[in-house]
């Protein structure tokens, strides 16, 4: 092919890609769009999911919805709900696993970023950033007992992947408890604390050093502590979810917390709670951390830190943990965590939990929802085994996988999402807004009701 006729082909393929973004951006820009442009964005999105970015995914929504509804692509968000291309509203229960702690485009948090946007969207990564010293000081004052310094993240994965490293510069030790059907990520650090075997048998051998228990089981931590003292594999940390998300809203037996903390100070090892999903306000406590009356050394946090609007995360720290970092501030360090845009975010945030009290709200509203789903399955016992939650935190077990796909299409079909935890529907997690109101509360328990009934038809 002569060079000519090659850039006059790039040059083609130029125009099309810029024909193409051009008619995408002009789509974002309008408020609504008509049901010709909505087949087009449907379409699209099908097809680009199909060839380009993962079919799987096509799969996975046909065993979680009826019909063609897999193909549903959401456009819009408010409050707690979000609307598909083609203007169907659904009561969001999932809330993006936990991200939705404030609701969808929370004004506040909105404002927060657009402000911050007219002035600078990232930083130099050289000079001092002011509103990472600000967030890190709001941080200091409201995380339990002595956390005082903060590292920030874009992601859960990567407050888990600090707080690892954190923890072995601390000591110089390289092993960690986790427990069983944990959740802590899937890079290769966080993936070797998670316990499910699927994620992880791909990818083996991981990082070494990692000892896996049942959770809430206190004799076997302890004897895991013994057992590693005694060979010479002294614990550097212990790392737990203070109630399990993705394993299935797993709530610890009492005291539980307390005495694996005792069990750390006995054994000079740090605890790290990675509240990413239960942290802000989820569970009925700004921080489940202060639900328990436990304040670990680190504390993992991301989801709905930015607001649902921006990627944040953060790893808050006693200062006798994180001093190991002030000689070389480069031994960690990411390019997007703690931006301007989302320390923006997540200072509004935090700003709205606590101006309206959303963490109290969440206690409130959390106890009535789970005393409706409760009511409203009565008479199903043979379809629901369990349910239980903390604050808007709530599982719902059934009996079988297929059960939990069919409730989980019934309420999809109705305007009311809800999703698997753990890629599997055995249990369906209800998490939505801190700020849904009692209103769509009563339609997502009386559309739960009605797919029972008519499951058990």
């Amino acid at each position: 092919m002569s060079i000519n006729l090659e850039q006059e082909l790039k040059n083609k393929q130029n125009q099309n890609v810029s024909e193409y973004i051009n008619k995408v951006l002009s789509l974002i820009e309008k408020e609504e769009i008509n049901d010709v442009e909505a087949a087009w964005i449907t379409k699209e999105t099908v097809d680009g999911f199909r060839e380009h970015v993962n079919p799987g995914f096509l799969a996975y929504r046909k065993t979680v919805t009826k019909d063609g509804q897999f193909a549903a692509v959401e456009w819009s968000d408010n409050g707690s709900c979000f609307k598909d291309v083609n203007g169907k509203e659904y009561i969001d229960c999932l809330g993006g696993f936990g991200i939705y702690n404030v609701g969808h485009r929370n004004p506040k948090v909105v404002k927060a970023v657009t402000d911050q946007l007219k002035r600078q969207a990232l930083h130099s990564q050289d000079l001092l950033d002011p509103l990472r010293a600000m967030l890190a000081k709001i941080l200091a004052d409201i995380t339990p007992g002595d956390l005082k310094y903060a590292f920030f993240t874009n992601s859960g994965t990567e407050s888990v992947e600090a707080a690892l490293k954190l923890a072995k510069m601390y000591s110089e030790r390289t092993t960690f408890i986790s427990t069983t059907r944990a959740f802590h990520g899937k890079s290769l650090g966080s993936l070797s604390g998670t316990a499910k075997g699927m994620f992880r048998k791909p990818f083996l051998p991981l990082i070494p050093g990692f000892r896996h228990v049942p959770f809430g089981d206190i004799d076997m931590m302890r004897k895991t502590f013994e057992v590693c003292a005694s060979v010479g594999e002294d614990v550097a940390a212990v790392i737990l979810e203070p109630i399990q998300g993705e394993g299935g809203i797993i709530l610890p037996p009492e005291n539980y917390l307390k005495q694996v903390r005792e069990l750390c100070d006995q054994y000079g090892s740090l605890l790290i709670f990675d509240e990413v999903q239960t942290g802000m306000g989820r569970t009925g406590k700004m921080f489940a951390a202060e639900l328990y009356e436990v304040v670990p050394d680190i504390i993992c946090l991301a989801k709905a830190f930015g607001g649902g609007v921006m990627p944040a995360g953060a790893v808050v720290a006693t200062e006798n943990v994180f001093k190991s970092w002030f000689d070389n501030p480069f031994m960690h360090t990411t390019t997007f965590g703690g931006n301007p845009l989302a320390c923006a975010a997540a200072i509004a945030t935090i700003g709205v939990l606590i101006e309206e009290k959303l963490p109290e709200r969440a206690a409130e509203v959390g106890a009535y929802f789970l005393e409706e789903l409760k009511n409203a399955a009565k008479g199903h016992e043979d379809k629901v085994l369990e349910i239980r939650g903390q604050g808007l935190m709530i599982g719902i077990e059934f009996h079988q996988d297929e059960i939990g796909y069919d409730v989980s299409k019934g309420m999809f079909d109705r305007g009311v999402l809800v999703a698997g935890t753990l890629i599997n529907s055995k249990t369906i997690r209800i998490e939505p807004a801190l700020t849904i109101s009692y209103d769509e509360v009563k339609k997502v328990v009386s559309t739960f009701k009605e797919v029972l009934e008519q499951i058990n038809d």
